[in-house]
Order: structure tokens, then sequence, then C-alpha cells
């Protein structure tokens, strides 16, 4: 029925998805074995060896890999491959200052633009479509991802980065941009914008590909209305490959996996045990294909559901639903990763103590973040200068910590509301994820 860029791949039986995913499980452990000391001793401690994976039904006697394995191993412990074979990084805000840091070699790349193609084609572009990159680029991965997709497809590639809307519109409009990329939140500012300067009928956009944060259907279909488009959404992170690991199809009933670079599972976060198809928890990606940071059984945190039924594309991928949400504390602001342990870093280096509360809210589709911080008695004695310089100061430091602007407001002691004797640390208002 519909165009694939992998045709071959892409609607494999499950026999032969099966056997790629076993295949590639049992080169990419006997790899990390033997070159990654890190992941040796991960494997001796859990009392596994090479020997032990002969195919996919092996995968459960693996132990899982978390951020904090990648914190603890930056900036090179995990790499599987020479320095001199890498060719690129990508980084992610870290929490505590250490990063997270992922490799490529060129193959990497390859196959990392031939996932991002892919989501293209899926979302009906072809060699003749004009693509407005318009995520941002650097260490964040969604410009690069999507930019190197559209070159592998052979489009017109625009790669404009974020921000700088004048811009935007005038490429937009001069050069009929058909499909635009970057994140939910500023395709509808976009939109915004556009309408208000009357441009409407002088964009020629067929598609969107929005991803880096939670949207709900209900946005889906304002940017679909404002825009005149059809709305896609994809999937990644950072540490994978970032995006292009998952994207929609038209059917639009979930995010196709690309499973013959990463095998997909779903666990009970509290247990760790593998759940049945169609049931809710937390997913886990094995990146079996990726040269120079393959990662065994790394836990997502996000919550979501594996569907294998038929889809009516003909891809025979496994589907995931949006993320429902996340086993951890994480907030996506503004397509920004934001802890709440991040803040309280920062307030405690300023000597507040811990009585915080973040307030997080999206009003005509811009997310705004807040934190509201109780003072120390003594402080509150000082007069309102001090407590606006007080502010201000705290304002540069989350921005630095952060990279996103958050309102700081200081309030009087104990006036934070606590249950079990905790203060409510986040309230996050924009209602993102509807089951």
């Amino acid at each position: 029925m519909g165009n694939y860029f992998s045709p071959e791949k892409e609607t494999a039986s499950r026999e032969q998805i099966r056997e790629w995913q076993s295949r590639g499980l049992v080169d990419c452990v006997k790899r990390v074995y033997e070159n990654v000391p890190y992941y040796r001793e991960k494997m001796q401690e859990a009392g596994v060896t090479p020997d032990d994976i002969r195919g996919l039904e092996d995968l459960h006697k693996l132990p899982f890999l978390t951020k904090d394995d990648l914190r603890e191993a930056y900036p090179y412990g995990l790499m599987a491959r020479p320095l001199s074979d890498c060719v690129r990084i990508h980084s992610t805000s870290g929490t505590t200052g250490r990063r997270v840091v992922a490799f490529y070699t060129q193959n990497d790349i390859d196959l990392w633009d031939e996932c991002c193609a892919r989501a293209l084609v899926a979302a009906g572009g072809t060699k003749d479509d004009v693509v407005q990159v318009s995520y941002g680029f650097g260490l964040f991965t969604g410009g690069a991802g999507l930019n190197g997709g559209s070159h592998k497809l052979g489009c017109l590639t625009l790669p404009m980065s974020s921000g700088n809307t004048d811009r935007q519109i005038q490429f937009m409009t001069d050069l009929q941009a058909s499909i635009i990329c970057c994140t939910p939140s500023y395709a509808a500012y976009l939109a915004e914008s556009i309408n208000e300067r009357g441009l409407r009928d002088k964009i020629h956009l067929k598609a969107g590909i929005f991803g880096a944060e939670a949207w709900t259907e209900e946005m889906r279909r304002d940017i679909e209305q404002a825009l005149g488009i059809k709305a896609y959404d994809i999937y990644g992170l950072t540490e994978i490959s970032g995006p292009g690991v998952a994207f929609e199809c038209s059917a639009q009933t979930g995010m196709h996996i690309n499973e013959d670079y990463f095998i997909a599972e779903v666990i009970n976060p509290k247990t760790g045990e593998v759940l049945p198809e169609g049931e809710k928890g937390e997913l886990v990606f094995t990146s079996f294909a990726k040269e120079a940071f393959p990662l065994i059984r790394y836990r997502t945190k996000d919550i979501c559901i594996l569907s294998r039924e038929k889809c009516s594309c003909g891809r025979t991928f496994v589907k995931m639903t949006k993320p429902l949400g996340r086993s951890d504390d994480m907030l996506i602001v503004k397509g920004v990763n934001v802890f709440p342990s991040q803040i309280e870093t920062v307030l405690l280096n300023h000597g507040y103590a811990a009585n915080y509360q973040i307030i997080v809210d999206r009003q005509k589709n811009s997310d705004s973040i807040e934190v509201r911080v109780e003072m120390t008695p003594e402080m509150f004695s000082d007069e309102l200068s001090k407590i606006t310089a007080r502010e201000k100061e705290l304002v540069g430091a989350l921005k630095s910590m952060l990279g996103i602007y958050a309102v700081v407001r200081l309030v009087e002691p104990k006036s934070i509301i606590r249950s079990e004797g905790k203060a409510v640390r986040v309230i996050d208002k924009r209602n993102l994820y509807q089951g």
C-alpha cells in the first residue's frame, strides 16, 4: 500500500526481523564483552558470558543499563570502538553537571540518516520535497538527525535550526518548503506567527514531523488546522541515536520502531520483569547495530505500550504508543530535559533549603516554568530590593544549569503545602499524558 524508504526491511516478515535481531544481539554482546571493560564487569556481576546469549530469547539474562551508568562511564567508558573510528558526538544536558555523551562512527551516522529518511517517507516525503529543519543544531540530536535523513532521501534541505522566526517564515514562503521538522510547541508558534502576518496562503507545507517533547492529540489537530498539514510524531533519545528510533506512518496509531537496528522491550519499572505485548510499562532499548556506542537493555524511563497488530501502512515493525508518562521525575519543557534534582542542586548551592515547587504550564502552545522557593527566616526579614536581587541571581543560575529561562518567586517560609512532610515538588498543568 504505502511508500517505504527501505521496503525490504520495513515490510520484512516477523521471522526475518527476529533473525536480524538475534544475530545482531549475539554479535553486539560479543563485541562489548571483548572491547568494553565496563560492560564486561557488569556482565560478570550478573553471571553472564557471551556464550549464554544465543539469540533474542536470551536477552532477558543481560543486565540493564541506566543513565547513571552512562554518567559513571563518562566520557569514554562505554565506547566499543577506538576514538580514531569515531566522527561525531551528540550530548544531552547532565543533571549534575555530568553530561551524557554518545559517539558515532560514519556507519552509525549512515544508519541514523536512514532511520530519519524512513520517517520522512512515512510522512509522505519524496526527493522532490523541500524540507525545513527547524530543530536545534549542535549537540542536540534533532537538527542533525532530520538534516541527515532529508539529505539521504535527496530532498532540498533548509538547515534553519530553531528561532529567528522572521527568517524561518521568509525561507518557508520563498523556497516553498513542503515539510517542516521541529518541536510541536515551535510549530504552534510558527503557525500563529504566519497567521498573524496574513501569510497563510503563501505557505506550501503538506506535512510536519514533530518530536522532542510530549504533545496531545488536541495540539496535533490545532497545528494541522492552523498550517493545513498532516502532523507526524517521531521518537528518539540521544543515548540511542536521536530522532528516528521510531516514527509515525499514515495510520497514526503509534510509532513504528526501526527493529532492524533496535530491539524494544517493555518492563515492569519496579521489578524489571519483561511484560507481555500490549501491557503498559517502561520502554527498554538495545541498539545492537551501533558500532561506537551500542547500548544493551537501556532503560529509557518512558512509559508506553508495544503493539504488533497489523498496520494498514503495510510496515511490519512493532509500534509503540507515544510516551504515556515517565517512571522517573523528569519533565520536558520546551524540548529540554529538566530534573527537579537539577533545580535542587542550584538552590542548595545558593544557600536555600530544598523546599521548592516547580510549576509548569503551557499557554498558547508555549511552555513556561516557574520555581517557587521558600526563603529562610533570615532572608524573609530582608528588604524587598534584596529579595528581588536574590530572585534575579537564581534566574541566572537556573538558566546556566537548565539552558532555559525559569521565573523564580521567593515565598515566605513554610508556605509551600507539604504532603507526608514533603513539599509537593512538581505541578504540571499541561495535561500532556492522556492515556
